[in-house]
């Protein structure tokens, strides 16, 4: 499993490489990528409320239906950061691609257990069928939350499922016992009869990166930090009044209409980079499932304090 991953991962990149477009001229937009789920929602709100444009930078935000296709147009010089995740850093620094994290973003994941399981607690997915990204943040995720139940990484069965749509579709259609799927799915999952048995809302665990090219970020450092400011500012908003926001879960993140006064907000945070702790969780789940040797890749090696400094 782990070369098959590899080697996945090493053609995607390769074939990211040869489509390559020229790198864009500095003085362009900062075109960021995106997801459909609730991290994206202070990015599109600091656009919205015209937040980059007062604080003096200009961005393009372009959501993306899978993460595959986003990291092809980061390595393809397309865009200048995206909302990544922290065991991606290990994997782009391994390869020896020079990107750095600059904040955690606010995000939630959950293990939701099919309708048709009958199971409501963590612990009774031992020997069970469990749906995720394998060697990606959602195992990850698994892992981590079902070790806190008693649950080892080696006691339930794993079901390779990269595409959220369909990951959802298996769940819900029993296919799998349970799934790692992240908001708007968790929410839309439960209204249609299935049971959230945990969530990254209990965990220290850092989920979604800012994470931008070296070279824009050495270019461009003022404007990159300028859009650090901007979602923060969006960030306050949202916390301050979370209702208001819900037509934007809707029309922007692709929420269904049908959930839409269902979602529970949570608290979005400043931008701040991932600790020590948190870095060294990663790290040592990397090892432990043999995905990668990361004992040569230090906290130092993957981020960058700048845009969140000074202000």
């Amino acid at each position: 499993m782990r070369r098959i991953f590899i080697l996945f991962c090493f053609l995607a990149l390769l074939a990211a490489s040869i489509h390559a477009r020229p790198q864009r001229q500095a003085d362009g937009p900062l075109r960021f990528g995106l997801l459909a789920t609730t991290e994206a929602l202070p990015f599109v709100v600091a656009y919205d409320m015209g937040f980059y444009q007062e604080e003096g930078v200009e961005v393009e935000l372009i959501i993306f239906a899978n993460p595959q296709e986003r990291d092809a147009a980061l390595q393809a010089g397309r865009l200048d950061g995206v909302i990544s995740d922290l065991l991606a850093s290990f994997y782009f620094a391994d390869a020896g691609f020079d990107y750095r994290i600059t904040s955690l973003t606010s995000g939630r994941f959950g293990i939701v257990a099919s309708p048709q399981s009958g199971i409501t607690r963590l612990e009774e997915l031992r020997g069970r069928s469990i749906g995720f990204f394998p060697n990606t943040m959602t195992q990850h995720i698994a892992d981590t939350l079902l070790e806190e139940a008693g649950v080892s990484m080696f006691d339930y069965e794993p079901v390779a499922v990269p595409n959220i749509l369909v990951r959802f579709e298996m769940l819900m259609n029993g296919h799998v016992d349970a799934a790692v799927v992240p908001e708007p799915f968790v929410t839309t999952a439960a209204a249609q009869g299935a049971t959230v048995l945990a969530s990254t809302d209990d965990t220290d665990l850092a989920l979604g990166t800012f994470y931008f090219s070296r070279t824009v970020l050495n270019n461009r450092t003022n404007e990159v930090t300028a859009f650090h400011r901007a979602y923060y500012r969006a960030v306050r908003e949202i916390n301050a009044n979370p209702d208001a926001f819900r037509d934007h879960l809707v029309e922007r993140i692709n929420f269904p209409v049908a959930v839409r006064d269902q979602f529970q907000f949570y608290t979005f945070e400043r931008p701040v980079l991932p600790t020590e702790q948190q870095v060294r969780r990663a790290s040592d789940w990397l090892m432990a499932r043999d995905l990668l040797d990361t004992r040569r890749i230090t906290r130092a090696d993957l981020i960058d304090a700048r845009p969140t400094t000074g202000w």
